[in-house]
């Protein structure tokens, strides 16, 4: 399991900065985010004998099974955890766990050492395993393969483990698939799958099912009036996170540490859903991104106005939202001929419009960009640029001046 050295396309980086990018785009920052996970597990191996023998075990399961093996390394919150047992803030013996979910994938035998803390075994990117209370919380694990899944030994006994299916003591990650190659995984199990304070539980079934609704209804509007959005989230929204949220709207968040993974509270319908896949997969590529190519030179402590947030933002958090709120005026612009949804477009993609351009001028004047970043957030302006001659209402522009103007005098510079 070598890491390999990556540079991002002068051709990729062309067509990210315009806000799209495409599967060839995204198949170069999608492997460059594959590597670090392997390089990060790497480094977390030498911090423990027991992470060692995980590491050994893995190299061999990879060289009959590597898309099995590749599924559980690039699974989000496999990278996370890899990260904090390279600082010192996670049990790199974890990686055991790690071990034993890709021999379940393989269907091959394997046997470990693995922490279970709270008795509690996680398989990243399957599910966990709740052990009899009162055990130790490091055991000898085996994973003994059957038709549909897997035995697991641990303690004297036997716990059947079947992926995607739960049991009496085995609770699986459940997966919504769009179409023959589109799946996503729900992880609502996982310690490392957000690591917010708002990080939800497990998603009960009718309201997973709500979820499913909801994101089969997105899919179709992605696909329909989307076609770019929708290959890219193909290309790189693999995990789904439940974070809390409210009755009356949809939250959702991306992270730096959790590549491919959108955090969410519960979906309201198709379109809100669609949006936030549109808007969440711009963080993702942004940050994968700048893995790769440094768009903004070192905080220096200005904070910006942001016509998006309730506090200022650094820099580069003002780029994210720039990034974001460009993609969301392309997307309610291909919907305002909608019968349903014109009218929220228009003023939708007349606020978002102007914002994103606003933030792009003062990003550009701010000094604080790279060479890369400056042309970056130049191709960012001129793809705004290309929207200002589609024409909206004069209602629906006065009415998103008066929302940006509110959110300025509240939230604005004093």
């Amino acid at each position: 399991m070598r890491p390999v050295t990556h540079r991002l396309s002068a051709a990729a980086f062309a067509e990210l900065a315009t806000g799209g990018g495409g599967a060839d785009a995204l198949a170069e920052l999608r492997a460059a985010q594959t590597s670090k996970h392997r390089l990060l597990v790497r480094l977390a191996a030498e911090e423990s004998g027991t992470a060692a023998r995980a590491y050994e075990a893995l190299a061999e399961l990879e060289a009959g099974a590597p898309a099995e093996v590749s599924a559980c390394l690039c699974h989000s919150a496999v990278g996370a955890w890899a990260l904090r047992a390279c600082r010192g803030q996670a049990d790199p013996g974890r990686l055991a766990a790690v071990a034993l979910a890709a021999a379940v994938r393989a269907g091959a035998a394997c046997r470990l050492e693995v922490p279970v803390p709270g008795g509690r075994l996680v398989l990243p990117s399957l599910g966990l395993l709740t052990l009899p209370p009162g055990g130790p919380d490091r055991i000898t694990a085996a994973v003994e393969p059957t038709d549909g899944g897997a035995r697991i030994h641990a303690g004297g006994r036997a716990f059947p483990v079947r992926p995607g299916r739960d049991g009496q003591d085995w609770q699986a990650l459940h997966r919504m698939s769009f179409g023959p190659d589109t799946t996503m995984t729900v992880d609502d199990l996982d310690p490392y799958r957000w690591l917010g304070d708002d990080v939800a539980g497990r998603l009960p079934p009718a309201r997973r099912r709500r979820w499913s609704t909801c994101l089969g209804q997105a899919w179709e509007i992605l696909r329909a009036r989307h076609a770019t959005v929708a290959e890219e989230v193909g290309a790189v929204v693999s995990v789904l996170t439940p974070i809390l949220g409210t009755a009356l709207e949809q939250r959702s968040a991306s992270a730096r540490d959790l590549f491919g993974t959108i955090a969410l509270s519960d979906p309201v319908d198709g379109i809100g859903m669609a949006l936030t896949l549109t808007h969440e997969l711009q963080h993702i590529k942004l940050y994968a991104l700048t893995d790769l190519v440094t768009l903004t030179l070192p905080d220096d402590g200005r904070r910006f106005y942001a016509p998006w947030r309730p506090d200022p933002r650094p820099l580069h958090g003002l780029l994210h939202g720039a990034y974001a709120h460009a993609a969301v005026a392309a997307f309610w612009r291909r919907h305002l001929a909608d019968p349903e949804h014109g009218a929220k477009a228009e003023v939708e993609f007349a606020r978002w419009r102007e914002a994103s351009t606003q933030v792009t001028a003062t990003l550009l004047d701010s000094g604080g960009l790279t060479e890369e970043g400056t042309r970056f957030v130049g191709t960012l302006r001129d793809t705004l640029a290309g929207l200002d001659g589609e024409p909206v209402s004069a209602g629906a522009a006065a009415r998103a001046r008066l929302m940006a103007e509110a959110h300025r005098r509240s939230h604005g510079p004093g």
